[in-house]
Formats: structure tokens, C-alpha cells, sequence
């Protein structure tokens, strides 16, 4: 079930934060207002703000997948309403999401916010953001320490997609994967602190696909994998081989009818086994979960039902 906490009492709160951050900012500190960097960073406290209560025993710790040492990330969902608000959507430790988590930070001038796990605890400690303009971001959110954004680079608006899946060429840190308007899929690696690579050319012809995701193994083998979606429905899932220059295996069919959904994501682990996971949005609104199952040939349980409503919401 979708619920939201947009009151009176969180509206106030909102507004108690806005007015807090325009007086910090006078004071020539903190936030300034419409800053998107300043944006990221205060999404990224709100989350923090949550991890302190909800790793009193509420949340199973991340698991480790079967043959890997590392575990499984589990993220929230971000969700940014049509005034441009962000909203959390945390795991409930059910396969599901906790009632919405407002937040002070006002996404509009974003396009893509990707979550990543650098040091492969199974929890998120930074995350990219692509802007509208093209700039790319890097937040740094730690435990116990002050979030931070800093710019990356521009020109990341000849992209329709970026996501990062996580480690697609060996090294611990997460990567990021890039279509551009040709349908040219390209690589970065992605260092500790946010920066990348040149980026490398994967292959052409992904242009095809209207929806492209992926959190971790899919497959049970250790290694990072997607799934993509055509303009058909054909979900396929593109196992990884760790390959710098050519990270993907051939693709295999998953199944048909999935044109049903007008969002496919993926947060890792929401039911706790372990093994990342595929959240669907149909096109009334309502969630599904496809749970992992490490399946080379079929990868995904049959779906859960986790709420209903999201329609209205921009999922990032």
C-alpha cells in the first residue's frame, strides 16, 4: 500500500526547513535555495536521518548472495512528487515499502538519481545525479558522517538513460551505464569518490528498448546483469562477464507482456533473501515485486503485489 504524509504537520515541517536553510545561508552557510547540488545533499541527510531508527533491529541486515562474500544492496525508492518534492520509500523488511518519507529536497531539476553501494556493504553510501541541464553529481552519504555534493562534469544530456547496476568491470566500485539518443550503450567506470572514466562504446541498438534495469547478480553466478525491456514488451536479461570493453553475454527472453508497466526498477534486495529484485509499476499505479531467484533461464518469481496509487509519482 502507498501511504502519504503530506499534512499539515509535515507541510509545516517543510516549511520550518526551508526557512532554517535560507537562514543558514544567509549566514553564509548551509544550503542555498535551488541549488540542486545543495537538492542532493539535503535528499541524502533525509535518508540518513532514517537509517539511525530503522537499524534498531526494524530491517534484517543485507544478505550476501549465494557464491558471492559481498552482500546484496538494498536501497529506497526515490519518488519525487509533481511539485517537484523528493520522497522516500523505504524497504519494510516484508518485501514491500514503509509509508512515504517526505523530504525538504526539491528534485525538479533532476533526471536521473542513481543510487549506488561502494563498499559493498548492502547499503547505499552515494549516489549520481544527472540534471537536466547535463551536469553530473556525486553525493557522498556515510553513515555517521556529513553528506557532501560536488559536480562530476557536464554533457550528460545527450543520454535518455543512465543507470548504474553496480560493478560491471571488476573493480569493487559501482560503474555507470549510459544510452545515448543513437541507442549507443556506453561505460564509465565509476571510482570511490564519484568519478569516472573515459567512457567506453558496449554496442550500438539499444535504442530498442524503453525501459533498461538492474541492481547486482540476477543469475547466481557473482557477477552484475540487467534486464531490458523492448517497444514489443520482450523482457531480456543481459548476464555480465566482467568484461570492461564488452560486459554482456547474448541476450536471453525472459517473457512477453510487459508493456503493461510504464516503470521497471530495481532497488537490490527488497524481500531479504539476498538476491536483487525487479519493482514494477503497472499503468494504473499499482506496484509489483518480482523477486530474484537466481535462475539463469528464468530469473523472477511470479509477482507480488506491494501497493497501489504511485501513478502520480515521478520514480527516479
Amino acid at each position: 500500500m502507498r501511504f502519504i504524509q503530506r499534512g499539515r504537520a509535515v507541510k509545516s515541517a517543510l516549511a520550518a526547513t526551508a526557512i532554517a536553510a535560507a537562514m543558514a545561508a544567509t549566514a553564509g552557510t548551509a544550503f542555498a535555495a535551488g541549488n540542486p547540488a545543495d537538492d542532493a545533499t539535503k535528499g541524502a541527510q533525509a535518508a540518513e536521518q532514517h537509517r539511525a531508527p530503522s537499524a534498531k533491529g526494524k530491517l534484517a541486515a543485507p544478505r550476501a548472495a549465494s557464491g558471492s562474500s559481498e552482500r546484496t544492496a538494498t536501497f529506497p525508492m526515490a519518488a519525487v512528487e509533481r511539485d517537484g518534492w523528493l520522497n522516500w520509500y523505504f524497504p519494510d523488511g516484508r518485501g514491500g515499502f514503509e509509508a512515504s518519507w517526505p523530504t525538504a529536497a526539491n528534485f525538479s531539476a533532476f533526471k536521473h538519481y542513481i543510487q549506488v553501494d561502494q563498499d559493498k556493504d548492502g547499503q547505499k553510501d552515494g549516489a549520481w545525479s544527472v540534471l537536466k541541464d547535463g551536469r553530473l553529481l556525486y553525493t557522498t552519504a556515510k553513515p555517521n558522517q556529513t553528506a557532501s555534493t560536488k559536480t562530476i562534469g557536464g554533457g550528460w544530456q545527450i543520454y535518455n538513460k543512465v543507470l548504474s547496476p553496480g560493478n560491471l568491470a571488476g573493480a569493487r566500485e559501482s560503474d555507470l551505464l549510459a544510452v545515448d539518443k543513437a541507442g549507443v550503450l556506453w561505460l564509465y567506470l565509476g571510482y570511490n569518490d564519484g568519478r569516472v572514466t573515459a567512457r567506453t562504446k558496449v554496442g550500438g541498438g539499444w535504442g530498442q528498448y524503453t525501459e533498461i534495469a538492474g541492481q547486482g547478480d540476477l543469475n547466481g553466478d557473482g557477477l552484475t546483469d540487467i534486464v531490458a525491456r523492448d517497444r514489443a514488451g520482450v523482457l531480456w536479461l543481459y548476464t555480465g562477464n566482467g568484461d570492461r570493453n564488452d560486459p554482456f553475454n547474448n541476450r536471453t527472453k525472459i517473457g512477453g507482456g510487459w508493456n503493461t508497466y510504464n516503470r521497471i526498477l530495481s532497488v537490490g534486495d527488497l524481500d531479504g533473501d539476498g538476491r536483487s529484485d525487479l519493482v514494477a509499476r503497472g499503468n494504473d499505479g499499482t506496484l509489483w515485486r518480482y523477486s530474484g531467484n537466481g535462475d539463469y533461464r528464468d530469473p523472477f518469481d511470479n509477482r507480488v503485489k506491494i501497493g497501489w496509487g504511485y501513478n502520480s509519482l515521478n520514480l527516479i
